[in-house]
């Protein structure tokens, strides 16, 4: 028997519950983990609060990351006592997640826990931060370098933009955040943030071509913000696009794509392929002061996270919330 939560549909609407399962219960998969960590992302949000239709098979349970111990293994790749992170693949949403104290997956979606970090620095890290690599990765892809201006990074105290400004921040690029947390600018400092701008100055419509400010961009925002990111990026710039906290529409226009050369990067973190996670992963290695993941991350117990999922959707928590499957 193991722990987890677990979310159904019923006639009244969904439930959400901690619950005890058999073993036998688990999905298909080729490796058997024991779990140690998961997190909170804001899909895991959305799917535990029910505030979009995230799930797609039930009953479901949530977690798109997860990190742990392999105990059984008919997949090549793996053996019994590795360890293993796992981010994506529909994991939460079609396939059972890592909100729980097992999980049976497929061995070709996980990765190895890099040597650099513990198992819950890892999901300290998680969905958010390896998104946060995705996105940095791709603006030096793109020839974004840190000689050419700031970088601006929106949604700045959530998971993904804590992790972008700490990985820029090391590899030498000056960093602006954008914020609807005034009060968090020295935490936002302390991650390497050199500029605190308010949200409102770029959430309202704009004009479709403005000032040129920014090297390069992460945006998690979407919408509003997003258009006048891109009307802000400099000549041959990059705008690296990851999320929609403020929504899923883009009322732009094609100028500062046709007459300035502005580069728009679509980043997804669920299906990436293999190559560019393990790329990811090894830039979180290398660049990214573990000392920072005890600044972002606070640690709750798994019957703890419905109501901390509930938190997280109305805006109260910054940083990354890690889950501790066991506790």
């Amino acid at each position: 028997m193991f722990s987890a939560i677990v979310i159904d549909k019923t006639d009244d609407g969904q439930t959400v519950t901690l619950q005890q399962l058999d073993e036998s219960a688990l999905p298909e998969g080729d490796v058997t983990i024991d779990v140690a960590f998961s997190t909170l992302n804001f899909k895991d949000g959305l799917a535990i609060t029910g505030s979009s239709p995230v799930v797609r098979k039930f009953p479901m349970v949530p977690g798109i990351d997860l990190v742990g111990t392999v105990t059984e293994s008919t997949n090549a790749d793996w053996k019994a006592g590795d360890t293993v992170v796992l981010n994506g693949w529909g994991v939460g949403e079609v396939h059972w997640g890592g909100l729980a104290q097992k999980a049976k997956l497929k061995g070709d979606w996980l990765v190895p826990l890099p040597s650099a970090f513990t198992p819950a620095q890892a999901m300290a890290i998680g969905t958010a931060g390896y998104t946060a690599a995705l996105c940095v990765d791709a603006l030096i892809d793109a020839g974004v370098t840190p000689d050419q201006g700031e970088i601006l990074v929106t949604g700045a105290t959530g998971g993904v933009g804590s992790v972008a400004i700490a990985l820029l921040k090391k590899l030498g690029f000056s960093v602006a955040a954008l914020t609807g947390k005034a009060s968090e600018a020295d935490y936002l400092k302390s991650l390497g943030a050199e500029t605190i701008i308010d949200r409102s100055e770029m959430s309202e419509k704009g004009k479709p071509l403005q000032k040129e400010r920014w090297a390069g961009v992460v945006d998690t925002a979407g919408s509003f913000t997003l258009a006048n990111a891109c009307a802000q990026t400099r000549y041959g710039g990059a705008v690296a696009a990851c999320g929609l906290a403020q929504g899923m529409d883009l009322p732009a226009t094609v100028m500062p794509f046709i007459l300035r050369g502005v580069s728009l990067l679509g980043i997804d973190s669920v299906m990436a392929p293999k190559a560019k996670r393990l790329k990811a992963w090894d830039r979180l290695a290398k660049d990214l002061d573990p000392a920072v993941l005890d600044t972002i991350g606070q640690t709750i117990g798994l019957g703890d996270a419905i109501e901390a999922a509930k938190k997280f959707m109305s805006g109260e928590v910054k940083g990354r919330y890690i889950v501790d499957v066991n506790a």
